[in-house]
């Protein structure tokens, strides 16, 4: 009888055992759905959005087991949420300033871009603006991104360094709030990078701004010190100084180092 018992008691450990691991919709220890996977998500600026959606599936292809999911937003709600705890592996921001206001929640950050900006008008340019000494002229719909976010502050030095003064008609959140009132024929001209210029195409006309009143941006990426996939997340944060990422920003109108 004592054998039968430890028989039964077998049996049963086995079938338990068997339920736990096949339980349909539960995760496993890495958060991914029963596949033995990673999913990572990284906070991005949002400039960064075309050009990260293109370099999560290259890193996936590259990386068995690995996925990463983004969340794009300013660099200075990406600061916010980390601040707040919100459970994400990295972070890469759109200036050092940034990322240096989070140190105490990183690793060592990487500069992995760098970003210029550009004068985008509407296609039929309205105002008939041309360069910077031009968004102060009376009446015209400036919109620039609010001095919180570094497009922003990038944009009131780029002016001060002009000599030039402007009253916007708005301070959007991030750089891709300013390119969509350009291209829906809101704003007669805004300032943003020129990546997401690019990416907008023949919706908006750009025009450069000379370089000895530009700024340069500079994109850090860093391991958030709350992962709870720190392998894998300095995996993506290394891969990103790699000549795959590499090709994929410079593609998209980045300057890498």
């Amino acid at each position: 009888m004592k054998k039968i018992r430890l028989l039964a008691g077998a049996a049963l450990s086995a079938v338990l055992l068997a339920g736990c691991g096949s339980g349909s919709g539960d995760s496993d220890s890495d958060g991914a759905n029963g596949t033995g996977s990673t999913a990572l998500t990284v906070l991005a600026a949002a400039s960064l959005t075309d050009v990260f959606t293109e370099a999560a599936d290259r890193f996936a292809q590259e990386h068995e087991g690995v996925t990463v999911e983004f969340s794009f937003a300013g660099s200075q709600e990406l600061a916010a949420q980390i601040r707040q705890g919100v459970p994400a592996d990295a972070v890469v921001t759109a200036d050092t300033a940034t990322m240096e206001s989070v140190a105490e929640e990183t690793g060592e950050p990487a500069i992995i871009a760098r970003n210029a900006l550009v004068i985008v008008t509407p296609p039929g340019n309205p105002a008939g603006v041309e360069d910077l000494t031009d968004l102060a002229q009376d009446g015209l719909r400036l919109v620039l991104a609010a001095p919180e976010v570094p497009v922003g502050r990038y944009g009131e030095e780029i002016l001060d360094r002009a000599g030039v003064s402007v009253t916007p008609v708005s301070q959007e959140p991030n750089v891709r709030a300013v390119l969509s009132k350009v291209r829906l024929g809101e704003a007669d001209a805004g300032l943003v990078y020129a990546t997401d210029a690019a990416s907008a195409g023949e919706d908006v006309r750009t025009f450069p701004i000379p370089a000895e009143q530009n700024v340069v941006a500079a994109y850090p990426a860093a391991v958030l010190s709350t992962s709870e996939h720190p392998d894998e997340a300095a995996a993506f944060v290394a891969w990103l100084g790699t000549e795959p990422a590499r090709e994929l920003l410079t593609a998209a109108g980045f300057v890498t180092p």
